[in-house]
């Protein structure tokens, strides 16, 4: 009786655990740990200096970066995406299409969704936006089913196009002064600051849509 009780007693908890895994929240958290650790892991923390969940201020309110690698060789933005199924895209497009078992999704580009944070991220340092990498990531049991460009990776493809770029654009103290500035300009990495950028973007949704209608 004990035992069964003890079973009953999980029953919640198990239930919010699979709530959990299945929130978007959740599996974006996921993704970007997982980029988090393996870049931890395969690169040079002397090279590259890394910076996570980074929000900056913009002209029209916040831009949220996952993952930002200052290195000599450039700087790197990198956009995590947790899916599963079948991705098709095209860096032209304006949103791209999840095929997951019967079901069709779109999402917006992932590729025009850091462009906006690469550039912020120029302005912000006042530097050509050539010197700035865009990266896109996708983690979870997904299959591209049509043709990506190179920064378009998979798993841990990420690091291997971060590491096949060798020529030098930085100084190592022009390195250490731009992460000095990212560290000084961003707002600070919280539950309130995440909530805040989270408003401004459904804000910044509904005006588009009023526009529309007008």
């Amino acid at each position: 009786m004990a035992i069964f009780t003890a079973l009953f007693g999980l029953l919640p908890i198990l239930a919010l655990t699979r709530v959990l895994v299945r929130s978007k929240g959740f599996k974006g958290f996921a993704g970007e740990f997982r980029v988090r650790l393996s870049a931890w892991v395969f690169l040079d923390r002397n090279q590259y200096k890394a910076l996570h969940n980074v929000t900056l201020p913009t002209h029209d309110g916040t831009t949220q970066i996952d993952h930002i690698f200052v290195s000599r060789y450039g700087i790197f933005v990198v956009e995590t995406k947790n899916f599963g199924g079948w991705i098709f895209g095209d860096p032209d497009q304006a949103t791209w299409t999840q095929q997951l078992y019967s079901k069709t999704f779109t999402f917006q580009n992932p590729l025009r969704q850091n462009y906006k944070h690469t550039k912020a991220l120029a302005a912000l340092l006042d530097i050509p936006h050539t010197k700035i990498h865009s990266v896109v990531v996708f983690v979870g049991d997904s299959r591209f089913k049509t043709a990506m460009p190179d920064n378009v990776t998979q798993a841990d493809g990420y690091i291997r196009y971060i590491q096949s770029k060798q020529a030098r654009l930085f100084t190592q103290a022009e390195v250490d002064t731009m992460v000095r500035a990212i560290k000084t300009r961003r707002l600070a990495p919280s539950l309130a600051t995440t909530r805040a950028h989270v408003r401004q973007l459904e804000q910044r949704h509904k005006n588009r849509k009023t526009r529309r209608i007008r």
